[in-house]
This record gives structure tokens, sequence and C-alpha cells, in this order.
């Protein structure tokens, strides 16, 4: 099973799973628990998979949105992931400039505060990245 987080050499790497519409945020094995909990507060659900060997950790935009608010969801989260200071990739196909101008204009919405600032403190590098 891959890891695109692992193979892209991100903190978190957002992609739509080729075949079926899910958009996925991985993060790194092992990743840690700032990281997964900023996840779950910024609107994406945490997905296990445990077997014999590792558990497999990744997180989903929620099913029932629509594209539009998929799209919207992954661009308003990676404000937030560089604050806390992970490095972000996130596919152009997800990319949703509208609403990446609208936070940059209007400025971005808080996510619950302490989730950032824990995040932040336990990891401190930046950067982003998009293809």
């Amino acid at each position: 099973m891959g890891n695109r987080a692992d193979d892209e050499g991100t903190d978190v790497t957002i992609y739509r799973k080729a075949l079926s519409g899910t958009v996925h945020a991985d993060t790194p094995a092992n990743a840690p628990e700032q990281l997964l909990a900023l996840l779950d507060s910024l609107g994406f659900e945490r997905r296990t998979l445990t077997t014999p060997g590792p558990v497999y950790v990744w997180h989903e935009a929620p099913a029932h949105l629509d594209e539009a608010a998929k799209k919207q969801l992954a661009t308003h989260a990676v404000p937030w992931l560089h604050k806390a200071g992970y490095v972000v990739y996130i596919v152009d196909g997800l990319w949703d400039t509208a609403a990446a101008t609208a936070l940059h204009n209007h400025g971005t919405p808080a996510p619950p505060p302490t989730a950032v600032a824990t995040a932040h403190a336990a990891h401190q590098s930046a950067g982003a990245r998009r293809r």
C-alpha cells in the first residue's frame, strides 16, 4: 500500500484517488498525532486500516461533499497546514483559485486555535508545493 506523502517527501499530500473521486490527504508513515488532529479539525475524516504489520492512517474529504466543496476543503486546509509549519503538496486539480483568492483578500477563517498552536510548536519546517 503506497503512501503519497512518503513518496513526495511532504508532510501532507492532497490528491484525488484514481477512479474514485475521493479526495485524500496523506501523511507520512508514523506522522505525529498533532498533524493528524489538525487534519481532523480542518474537516478531513481520519481513516485507519490495521494489518498484521503496520497500521495505515489517512484522511479523506467527507463523502457527502460535492466536488466544489471538496476543492474548497482542500484549498482552505493549505494555509493552516503551512501556518503550523508543515510542507504541503496539493495537485492543481484540487486547488480552487477562487477560494484561495477569497482567503487572501478576506483573511483565513480560524480553525480550532489549539490545533494550529500545538502543531506549530511540534513541527517547525515550512513550505508548499503545487503541481
